[in-house]
């Protein structure tokens, strides 16, 4: 390619500050340096996370930023000792790393790495060192992707190669969202056949995890959610059963526990807000009743009774689902495009880059499930 080895000038969408709307400018994409890759972003998704990072974490040191962690592209070029990836193949980058080679990536129990960024700056959400440039300013790459960009550079220890006949403007959403949701319920929840599910929040990591639970086989799966135009799309992906806790005076705990004889089997919380995590808990039955914390957050404690789990409920969390991202995102591109797997079904907008505010007004308003950014 003509862009090989020169630094690329592209359009980003760009946080400078937090609370503000995002801007398009034209940014600098660097070189990639050793063991890294350059991307073309075809298409990315909107997701919450990149919300809460704009609007709710707004830490003073993580802008400016360009945000988007959802995305699919195409190698542009490769830094030096990469030899995995070569220029043309379709990738997804990953916000959670797989160096492969410390304790986490060579353990089943955790898809945990102790390389990527989350280890060195979490609270920022952003790897302290950056490809992006733009108005002489050093601009974060959120995450370590940053899919806001039509072209990004990240470690290749956080992209995986996927099947070059999968399109991009679809599998994008498993870089985040889809994995996210339906991980939680088969690989952290370990849902069982034949089991009672609830699932608190029916945003796109919210139908995700409904469709985990249906694809694990849960016979009854009831969808939590206080907007009630979300229930007929929950039954698209496998809901059996739908609660708004605002049609009831009760805590939502106990709706559940009269409705499933003692509570749920297994209860999986998708908004991120602690109160929630709570009341998911609570829903579980005692004994064995198992609640996955999946929805983001960290500006709050969460606490319960020690009781709820002196009776022997289990409290997990779960992130990205559980998936080893070299390894689970190529195995869900395959099993979208078997069938096995929905994603046409979460996109309820395709826009073009210039308009990711709007996109983000949608989500704050609770009025799409995932829009699809394309950045061609």
């Amino acid at each position: 390619m003509a862009t090989v080895g020169k630094v690329i000038k592209c359009k980003a969408a760009v946080a400078w500050e937090a609370n503000k709307p995002l801007v398009i400018e034209e940014i600098e994409v660097d070189v990639p340096h050793a063991n890294e890759i350059r991307i073309k972003i075809i298409a990315t998704g909107v997701c919450r996370t990149d919300l809460y990072h704009l609007f709710e974490g707004k830490h003073k040191d993580g802008f400016p930023v360009v945000l988007g962690h959802e995305g699919a592209g195409i190698v542009e070029s490769v830094g030096p000792g990469v030899t995995e990836f070569q220029p043309g193949e379709k990738v997804i980058p990953l916000f959670i790393s797989q160096c492969g080679e410390c304790r986490f990536c060579q353990s089943p129990k955790t898809n945990q790495c102790v390389k990527g960024w989350a280890n060195e700056s979490p609270d920022v959400m952003s790897p302290k060192e950056t490809r992006f440039t733009c108005k002489g300013r050093k601009v974060l790459q959120f995450t370590g992707t940053s899919t806001f960009s039509q072209y990004t550079v990240v470690n290749q220890i956080a992209v995986a190669k996927i099947d070059p006949s999968a399109p991009l403007d679809t599998v994008c959403l498993l870089g985040c969202g889809v994995c996210t949701g339906f991980g939680a319920a088969v690989n952290t929840a370990k849902v069982e056949p034949g089991s009672t599910c609830a699932v608190f929040g029916l945003g796109a990591v919210g139908l995700a995890a409904v469709m985990g639970c249906h694809s694990a086989g849960a016979k009854r799966i009831i969808a939590v959610d206080l907007n009630p135009d979300k229930f007929e799309k929950a039954k698209v992906f496998g809901a059996t059963d739908f609660v708004n806790p605002n049609d009831h005076s009760e805590p939502i705990s106990q709706v559940l526990s009269k409705m499933t004889n003692g509570g749920v089997d297994f209860s999986l919380e998708c908004v991120g807000n602690v109160g929630v995590m709570r009341n998911a808990l609570e829903s579980c039955l005692k004994g064995w009743g198992v609640s996955v914390l999946v929805g983001w957050t960290d500006l709050h404690d969460v606490a319960t009774r020690p009781l709820q789990l002196i009776a022997g409920r289990t409290w997990k969390g779960s992130m990205f689902g559980g998936f080893k991202g070299k390894d689970g995102v190529p195995k869900m591109v395959k099993a979208y495009l078997d069938k096995k797997v929905k994603l046409d079904e979460f996109i309820t907008h395709r826009m073009p880059l210039e308009s990711v505010n709007d996109s983000i007004d949608l989500m704050k308003h609770g009025k799409c499930i995932r829009t699809v950014l394309s950045l061609e």
